[in-house]
């Protein structure tokens, strides 16, 4: 193909100047443009990582802020004249109540004041003894400090017994998180902060013991949050997140699990713990945090020894700018269509200012070389070609002109033998259309004499045997009232022969249909039928084939669904076939299956198989033909298809059949639940391409 096409551009001038001019519009431009979508992408996604590194900075110095912020707290009420003058004269009470303020005030977890070796002094609980750590050491040395510490549950405990189980954290399974055999966690992050009290020497005789508790702290995260990520910083939609972790735990978050409820408890990928708690690096990417891709941001958190001990969090939701970004592809793509679709538009137009007039040039140099008359005729062009196109006219004038003069008695002689041979022309064409129209009204009057003989046999049949059926019927019903109860052992061979008559007389109507359906409109309505009963009824009708011919008849019924259509009619189908399968296997096989099944919720199809001869495609496209028959001389009149096609299409079914040579035969009855009676050729057509559609 690509070979063909290739010739084509090269013999072709009108393709190679359309490729010149289109290569450009077509290849490069969309290269250009995809690399373009990528650039932008790549590029909105850098920048979206430099503003989550930025809001993780801000996140940063807020929280380290806040932490220098308690620290300043407990300074001023150390140094505070209230303070002092208490401590100084040992009045309990009035520390008890400074320090109880300030902790309210500030929102401490706790606040103590310690002697030298720990204890808690004025406090309620006398047996308190501060959390050691080298932080507390150097306050005792003189050094303030603030930094983060883990508390453990029995350090909670020795704060407060409700602290601690008020904070006692259920661990959410979270995917692509670390395993653990850990389902709670009962430690603490606290931020904590120690102030020396010195006296007027500057010796230490007492230490200020602050801390706040990070777990479940939504007030912390929600204020660095509110300052990271004011209005204005985020799209429309996007919501910005602050988190802390204790160790991969989520102890502190806005990021939402469920409408109204915090992802407390849910725990960091893999990846992230791995590249910040174990290495120490800050991991910035986008990432699927709890429940939704989130621009993320991580950092690891110290404590006061250096040790990392959590993370720091700060992302925002990446739904709102992905849109964003894709509305502003999607729009840029429909401009480049846009121009594209112009570009091609006008290339095109300006290409054929080029190249038709070498089309032009070239059909007459083709015309003129088998001798026919064609010129280039005015061009709109004023350019090489317009001015080539028009001598190109002068000079075949003179050609022709000469050649003319060349031929001139030779013509004379030629218009002669053209007049003898146009009348003899005209004679034999009137001799062919002659014996064209008598075949075809040789054809037409065939096919009337058969259609003429088929209505005379119809009626001369009907009129020859509804009459005997009548009189069978009559003497039928005066034999059933003289015999009396004599006649019960043979009740059922009689209903059957009653049975058989009556379906004479629809054999004979529905032939009479078949031969003038114009003529005949007396059908029996439709009523809905079980088909595994009249399967069953029908057999009774075909087994006295069995004496010349041994054969089984194996049954597989699983229809369920009623179909609408006359029984009768149906077992003079089912009859027709299985005469059929049963001539067929007459030389070749032993077996003729039924089968009924549903077909979808539409209906029911009815499958008659047999293993005999089987038969070509050009006997197949023949069967339902009226008077072609398979069958040897004298055996069949070919009507039984062509009568039960017309009655499974009356009722909106069909009739499918699948055949090989000497593999048998199929034949496969669709009906359907909801059947409308149609007589007319065109709604035929219509239900029948609704049921192949099916």
């Amino acid at each position: 193909m690509f070979k063909t096409l290739f010739h084509v551009v090269k013999t072709t001038v009108r393709y190679k100047i359309l490729v010149l001019v289109l290569f450009p519009i077509v290849v490069l431009i969309p290269i250009a443009l995809m690399l373009a979508i990528y650039w932008g992408n790549t590029f909105a996604y850098q920048q979206l990582l430099i503003k989550v590194n930025t809001d993780l900075s801000v996140s940063h110095d807020i929280f380290n802020r806040i932490h220098n912020d308690y620290l300043s707290e407990i300074e001023r009420l150390a140094e505070s004249y209230h303070f002092r003058t208490a401590l100084d004269v040992d009045n309990g009470l009035e520390i008890n109540r400074l320090l109880e303020n300030l902790k309210k005030d500030s929102q401490f977890t706790y606040l103590n004041l310690l002697d030298m070796d720990g204890n808690w002094l004025y406090s309620k609980k006398t047996y308190g003894t501060a959390r050691g750590s080298s932080a507390l050491l150097a306050a005792f040395q003189g050094t303030a400090k603030v930094g983060i510490e883990i508390f453990s549950g029995e350090d909670l405990k020795n704060i407060s017994l409700d602290l601690a189980e008020q904070y006692v954290l259920p661990l959410i399974d979270t995917p692509r998180a670390r395993a653990t055999n850990r389902s709670i966690e009962e430690r603490g992050m606290m931020i904590r902060a120690l102030y020396p009290v010195k006296d007027s020497t500057g010796q230490v005789i007492a230490v200020l013991d602050g801390g706040v508790l990070l777990n479940g702290n939504f007030k912390l995260v929600d204020s660095i949050r509110d300052l990271a990520y004011g209005p204005g910083s985020l799209l429309a939609g996007s919501i910005g997140t602050v988190t802390v972790f204790l160790e991969d735990v989520r102890i502190s978050t806005n990021v939402p699990l469920g409408p109204g409820e915090r992802a407390l408890g849910t725990r960091v990928s893999d990846d992230v713990r791995t590249q910040v708690l174990d290495n120490g690096k800050v991991w910035i990417d986008r990432a699927f945090v709890v429940n939704d891709w989130y621009i993320s941001a991580y950092e690891p958190i110290q404590n006061m020894d250096g040790e990392r001990v959590g993370m720091l969090y700060a992302g925002f939701s990446e739904k709102p700018f992905k849109n964003a970004l894709w509305q502003a592809l999607f729009v840029l793509i429909l401009v480049f269509i846009f121009l594209m679709g112009l570009s091609i538009t006008v290339a095109i137009k300006g290409a054929k200012s080029i190249f038709k007039p070498l089309e032009l040039m070239s059909g007459v140099i083709d015309a003129t070389r088998i001798g026919r008359v064609k010129r280039v005729g005015p061009v709109n062009s004023e350019d090489e070609l317009g001015k080539l196109s028009h001598e190109l006219d002068v000079m075949l004038d003179l050609l022709r002109e000469r050649n003319q003069q060349i031929h001139e008695w030779a013509g004379q002689l030629e218009d002669k033998v053209k007049e003898r041979t146009s009348e003899l022309q005209k004679k034999n064409d009137d001799l062919v259309r002659t014996i064209s129209v008598l075949r075809e009204t040789r054809q037409q009057l065939v096919i009337a004499e058969k259609l003429a003989a088929l209505g005379e046999l119809t009626a001369g049949v009907a009129h020859e045997i509804n009459n005997p059926t009548a009189v069978i019927l009559g003497n039928l019903e005066i034999i059933i009232d003289e015999i009396g109860d004599v006649g019960k052992p043979i009740k059922d061979e009689i209903d059957l022969v009653i049975e058989q008559v009556y379906r004479i007389k629809d054999i004979i109507n529905n032939l009479l249909q078949y031969a003038s359906p114009d003529q005949f409109s007396s059908m029996t309505p439709p009523s809905e039928v079980d088909v595994n009963a009249v399967i069953e009824h029908t057999l009774p009708l075909v087994q006295h084939l069995c004496k010349s011919q041994k054969f089984t008849i194996p049954l597989q019924l699983e229809a369920s669904i009623p179909v609408k259509i006359n029984p009768k009619e149906l077992q003079q189908v089912l009859v027709n076939i299985v005469v059929n399968a049963v001539h067929a296997i007459a030389a070749s096989g032993d077996k003729i299956s039924i089968a009924s099944a549903n077909w979808n919720d539409t209906g029911v199809v009815i499958t008659v198989q047999d293993n005999g001869s089987g038969m070509t495609k050009e006997q197949l496209g023949q069967i339902f033909d009226p008077f072609y028959s398979t069958k040897e001389q004298g055996k069949g009149s070919g009507l039984g298809l062509s009568v039960s096609y017309g009655i499974i299409r009356r009722y909106g079914g069909n009739i499918s059949v699948d055949s090989e040579p000497l593999s048998g035969t199929t034949f496969k009855i669709w009906l359907q639940q909801d059947a409308i009676l149609i007589e007319d050729d065109v709604e035929i057509a219509e239900q029948l391409h609704a049921i192949k559609k099916n």
